[in-house]
Order: C-alpha cells, then structure tokens, then sequence
C-alpha cells in the first residue's frame, strides 16, 4: 500500500489550499481514510477522516465548516478541501489508511501513512 500527499503550499490567511492523497495498492473498499497533520514542537493530530464505501466523516471541531473531506472511487484518492485558512491550521500534513473502516482520530488506528505535505498559512 502507498499514499501519496500532494497540494501544500504557501497561502495567505483567508485563503485556499487542496491537499490530495493518491492511494495505491489494493482496494480500498471497507477502509477508512484520515488527514492527520503536526506543527512544529506539537503532536500529531487528527484533522478528518472519511469512509471509503458509504462517504461517512468526521472532523477536528477545530477545522469544521472549514475543511471538506471527500473521496474518488474511480481515482482512488482522497482530497483534503481547506477553507477560510488560519495561520494556525500550519502544519504538516499526512494522509492515512485504517483497515477497520472505521472514522478513527489515534494514530495507532491507522495501518498505513503517506509522508507529509507541507501547509504554511502566513498572516
């Protein structure tokens, strides 16, 4: 299995960015996908996480009304939509594949991880 995250980027505060996640490897029916992400000196932390059958998410209360998660069958990726940026929405970000499908937010429900992309939202 490989993740691929891609779409970081330098923003201004207020604006857009959209991370993608290329999946590879096996079918991803029955998984669970996240977006996880770390700032410098700090955790990693949860931001969303999608179901691949039904489309079911969850989020960061931090990022709700911000973010959009979503996925593509056909394509086989998982796009991260960011909205309204702050600058403290700067981080890292990985994507993330959990076998059990279901909508975790620890790091140690998750199977397989991409290697980060970076997000910088300057004020």
């Amino acid at each position: 299995v490989q993740l691929q995250a891609s779409g970081g980027g330098l923003v201004q505060a207020g604006g857009s960015l959209r991370l993608s996640c290329a999946a590879s490897g096996r079918s991803f029916s029955g998984y669970a996908m996240g977006w996880f992400r770390q700032a410098p000196g700090k955790e990693r932390e949860f931001v969303a996480a999608v179901t691949w059958t039904d489309g079911l998410t969850l989020y960061l209360d931090s990022v709700k009304g911000r973010f959009t998660i979503s996925r593509d069958s056909a394509k086989n990726t998982v796009d991260l939509q960011m909205n309204t940026l702050k600058p403290e929405d700067t981080a890292l970000y990985y994507c993330a594949a959990n076998r059990r499908g279901t909508l975790a937010t620890r790091l140690f429900q998750y199977d397989y991880w991409g290697q980060g992309t970076q997000v910088t939202v300057s004020s």
